[in-house]
């Protein structure tokens, strides 16, 4: 079935991922979801529906090397089309550089660093054909390294990195990218992120999070529809000639020009 246009969402069962989703079932008419939980995923695609697009879930390892061809074949089989990716899922354990070990900076990269990378070349073509848009997202770590999120600050910029050279090859193919670097946006891991801090620090997991804005220097954890908000900003027209940006978006928290 060919439609219109068509966004494919990974990470798309929680959190940023999931308000991303519903967000461009607004501007899309139709959003592939993709994410390792069917069960969410599932839920996810009722919501997108609701809105009033066009869904597809997809149940997916992005750190297999073979679940980029997975993605795409599904959603050119089913759509015919691919207008933008965003890639969404991924999270790199907040752990002190010299409590890190080995396998746990491979599996921080392999997701959020290698399947977004691998899935992005294989959409390539489709979105040459679209004039399409990529997002990779990123996190402020990139720009602010600090010992207990050592591999949290090298991965993001990392990522940082790799879209600046695929929005290089996007001026020259008609592509646009660019990459998305948020704060402290209170979802449900960076909850559980407390609830396990907290207690270590003696304190209550509410003591823990109405103190941390302040340490920071913001005024409030930010909320994953605001992310989502400047995820469909970035892939729509309005945004077309905006490519090889990292673009913060963190309540004031990196203080930089």
């Amino acid at each position: 079935m060919d439609v219109k246009s068509v966004a494919v969402v990974t990470g798309a069962s929680l959190g940023i991922g999931k308000a991303t989703a519903l967000r461009l079932a607004r501007d899309f008419a139709a959003v592939q979801l993709v994410a390792r939980d069917k069960e969410n995923l599932e839920a996810v695609a009722k919501e997108v529906l609701s809105v009033g697009a066009e869904t597809e879930i997809l149940a997916a390892d992005l750190r297999e090397p073979q679940a980029a061809e997975t993605v795409v074949k599904t959603v050119l089989d089913r759509f015919g089309r691919i207008d933008a990716l965003l890639n969404i899922a991924g999270a790199v354990p907040q752990i002190d550089l010299f409590e890190m070990t080995d396998a746990q900076w491979d599996d921080g990269a392999a997701l959020k660093l290698h399947g977004a990378r691998r899935l992005t070349m294989r959409a390539w073509d489709a979105l040459k054909k679209t004039n399409g848009s990529v997002v990779f997202m990123s996190g402020i770590a990139a720009f602010d390294p600090k010992p207990a999120f050592a591999a949290v600050a090298v991965i993001n910029a990392a990522i940082n990195a790799l879209a600046k050279w695929f929005a290089d090859q996007g001026v020259k193919d008609g592509v646009q990218v660019n990459s998305v670097s948020p704060g402290a946006v209170m979802t449900g891991r960076r909850r559980a992120f407390f609830e396990k801090w907290a207690p270590a620090h003696h304190m209550t997991v509410e003591e823990a999070m109405s103190r941390f804005p302040q340490q920071a220097g913001i005024t409030r954890f930010g909320k994953p529809e605001e992310i989502a908000d400047l995820m469909a900003y970035l892939v729509s027209p309005a945004a077309k000639w905006m490519t090889g940006a990292a673009v913060r978006m963190d309540g004031g928290e990196t203080k930089g020009v």
